[in-house]
């Protein structure tokens, strides 16, 4: 992405993310400015370290030339390391609606929320970031509001998507942009920079429309108290699971922080309206077996999160008893096979089936 003139010049930097899964920091530089995409973490199964985030010491040396920070959706590995590293850029924050809602809550914990400059980009909005303007490009994931970036400058066009899928019925949110992605890349594209997590698999990602008719037939079929191990972003799961605990008689119950932060900034800005709402755990110890569904966090073996800390019978409120279900409602993370092994045998262990 080069001119004749090197001050004219479109570099690329990724600081996190690139070839590898999570801590997602993207960098764009032009006439000596600079633009970030996404600040992230990823998990660790170190038993001494919970998360891992980008070196971001080169770009601390250039924040008086960075125009902002734009983020592409809400999953932790692109917003998770805000709260930790914003303090060393301090530069405006743009995201679309659902992806502010997240990332003012996680100010609100860290107590930053009155000082960062967040601004909310409508879907399909643009904003002008000095010499790059930004236009968000609506696309499908299993988040509301993923959206591809298209960056144009004076050298050229650059998309940046962030993580996609296509699926033909989302159920929560819209439906990708298909037209306005077939009109961008009439116009020329100079460069494409793509992420997604599964790209080098063959084959198709089902619609969650098909993985909620098979969700609902398999809860009908259990007999005692059932928990989904699910990712606390994937908002239109936990429409599914609220679904097919109402079809069957039980009520559902969030086990899981962070299913509840991302449930309340999901009723923020509108999705999930038209569902019962969820137990807390308390409430959902107290109900027959058979009349309860739990949601949990740590689908991935992840060992603070719910499921584990159930398995191991630490969890301060809630427990599994011989002959209840836990359904695994979620793709294996390439890396991730072990902890989810490990996790599901000592379930076994337990009588949970």
């Amino acid at each position: 992405m080069k001119t004749s003139n090197q001050s004219e010049e479109l570099y690329f930097l990724p600081l996190g993310g690139a070839g590898e899964i999570g801590m997602n920091l993207n960098l764009y530089r032009y006439q000596n400015r600079w633009l970030m995409v996404d600040l992230g973490i990823t998990f660790s199964n170190d038993l001494g370290i919970e998360i891992i985030m980008p070196d971001t010491q080169y770009i601390e040396g250039h924040t008086n030339n960075l125009e902002g920070l734009v983020l592409t959706h809400g999953h932790e590995d692109h917003i998770g390391a805000i709260p930790y590293l914003w303090k060393r850029f301090k530069c405006p924050i743009y995201a679309t609606p659902f992806t502010a809602a997240l990332v003012r809550g996680k100010l609100k914990e860290a107590g930053l929320v009155d000082g960062v400059k967040l601004i909310e980009v409508p879907l399909s909005g643009k904003v002008q970031l000095g010499a790059f303007e930004v236009e968000f490009v609506t696309l499908t994931h299993s988040i509301p509001e993923p959206n591809a970036l298209v960056i144009r400058t004076p050298v050229g066009v650059v998309v940046h998507t962030g993580d996609w899928k296509l699926d033909t019925d989302p159920l929560v949110g819209t439906h990708t942009d298909k037209k306005r992605l077939k009109e961008i890349g009439d116009e020329g594209v100079l460069a494409l920079m793509c992420d997604s997590t599964n790209v080098f698999v063959e084959g198709h990602t089902e619609s969650e429309a098909k993985v909620r008719k098979s969700l609902i037939e398999l809860v009908g079929r259990q007999k005692k108290r059932v928990a989904i191990g699910l990712f606390a972003s994937n908002v239109a799961r936990l429409e599914t699971c609220a679904l097919a605990a109402q079809a069957h008689g039980r009520q559902a119950a969030l086990v899981g922080r962070s299913l509840i932060r991302m449930y309340e900034a999901a009723r923020e800005v509108g999705y999930l309206k038209n569902i019962p709402r969820f137990l807390s755990e308390n409430e959902a110890m107290s109900m027959p077996r058979d009349k309860v569904l739990m949601l949990c966090t740590g689908s991935q073996g992840e060992q603070r999160a719910a499921l584990s800390r159930i398995a191991e019978g630490s969890h301060p409120r809630v427990r599994f008893d011989e002959g209840d279900t836990v359904i695994f409602s979620s793709r294996q993370i390439p890396g991730n096979e072990l902890s989810i092994s490990e996790l599901k045998q000592r379930l076994q262990m337990n009588g949970v089936q």
